[in-house]
């Protein structure tokens, strides 16, 4: 395990719990020492649960050795980095990895938007560099998504799905495409509400509760402050220009305005939504209030607005779908296991009825026609002869 964040102590844990041996490797100093107390902290408060005996937990904690050179690590069958999402410091580390491990280890990549052909393109042996996207935090999160580059072996991809399964995680496959399935799908959920926030149509609590009340977790603005708004920034830029600027993933200037002022969620104590010391939230944060709307602006009551933001979302599914980035019920359980959706998007979309999203979807095109929008021709399609996606539909293409 090369990183001993956040992540890579969590992916740590889960492969030390699941009985595998575990090396851990951080070059910053003191890192690695800071990852294994993180992680034995974790097993403590599981024990503390009652979820734990306190066997297993100094079991799983010898299973886990922190190594000072990344030398230590090419003994293993299976090379996870889980390092900052930066594009020139993961193909370094690649490079180096690729020469140290014999031939047929795996490499595997825990990048959350970054292509993984590119990281790969560093290596003189792409075909066993695969994405194996790890969510957070990863002893709760189901979910793994293990991508494919055009070079990569698919006995390497299936491999680490059957990793990720030993794991006890559920994997899910993916094409290397912009923001894999969970982080393309799921940016109309934040954009869709900041446009209509951004437009005076409605606000962020309302817009929240809307969401809420039709069975979301949270809100896509007290999402976006748990996750951090940087994060969501930094993601949605991302996948934006991997898009080659494509208006549906256009990030929206209200996420900079946030970042630029140090508003970035509960981390900060404040984001679309102002918290106490203790980390309560309060009420919504005044700069980020419902702009008034124009003469010709009419407020969307929730109905409206959950139908937008489900329109979007079953809209992008079916474009992932399209493109070939994953099955349907790959996207449909990536969603609910990733996202915590209550539904899948294309379940979702099939249930209110692939017509009515058409519709509702062609009406806000007609209002705004630069393309964010418009209908990926397989939904339209499908929705004009009363297909499906769940049913064995073809895909376009």
């Amino acid at each position: 395990m090369l990183g001993a964040g956040t992540m890579g102590s969590g992916i740590s844990q889960v492969a030390a719990r699941a009985g595998l041996i575990v090396l851990l490797h951080d070059p910053l100093p003191d890192a690695a020492a800071r990852g294994m107390q993180k992680i034995a902290g974790s097993l403590a408060r599981s024990v503390e649960r009652g979820q734990l005996a306190t066997a297993d937990r100094d079991a799983t904690l010898a299973r886990i050795s922190a190594v000072d050179s990344l030398d230590a690590l090419a003994e293993a069958d299976c090379m996870i980095e889980a390092v900052p999402e930066d594009l020139d410091l993961k193909r370094g580390i690649f490079g180096r990895l690729d020469a140290l491990a014999p031939p047929d280890r795996i490499l595997a990549t825990n990048t959350s938007s970054l292509s993984v052909a590119r990281i790969a393109s560093a290596t003189a042996h792409p075909d066993r560099v695969v994405g194996m996207h790890f969510f957070n935090p990863v002893p709760v999160m189901a979910l793994v998504e293990v991508i494919s580059g055009p070079l990569t072996d698919p006995r390497a991809a299936a491999a680490v799905a059957r990793l990720a399964q030993r794991l006890g995680k559920t994997a899910v496959l993916a094409a290397d495409t912009p923001g894999f399935i969970v982080n393309r799908v799921a940016r109309p959920y934040y954009l869709e509400a900041l446009r209509m926030l951004g437009d005076g149509v409605a606000g962020v609590e309302q817009i929240d509760g809307a969401m809420r009340a039709i069975g979301f977790r949270m809100g896509p603005f007290e999402l976006m402050d748990a996750i951090g708004l940087d994060v969501n920034l930094a993601v949605s830029q991302s996948v934006f220009s991997q898009s080659f600027d494509d208006p549906r993933y256009r990030p929206h200037p209200m996420q900079r305005s946030l970042v630029e002022a140090g508003r970035l969620g509960r981390k900060t104590g404040g984001g679309f939504y102002d918290y106490a010391a203790d980390g309560t939230r309060g009420g919504a944060w005044s700069g980020a209030t419902q702009r008034p709307a124009g003469p010709a602006v009419r407020p969307l009551d929730d109905a409206q607005v959950e139908a937008r933001i489900l329109a979007a979302l079953v809209n992008e599914a079916a474009s992932a779908v399209a493109d070939g980035v994953a099955t349907p019920d790959a996207v449909d359980t990536a969603m609910r296991l990733g996202t915590n959706y209550p539904r899948g998007p294309l379940e979702w979309g099939e249930a209110i009825g692939l017509a009515s999203v058409v519709h509702t979807l062609d009406a806000l095109h007609d209002e705004v026609p630069d393309g964010r929008y418009r209908v990926v021709p397989l939904l339209r399609a499908l929705a004009e002869r009363g297909g499906s996606f769940l049913g064995g539909a073809p895909a376009a293409g």
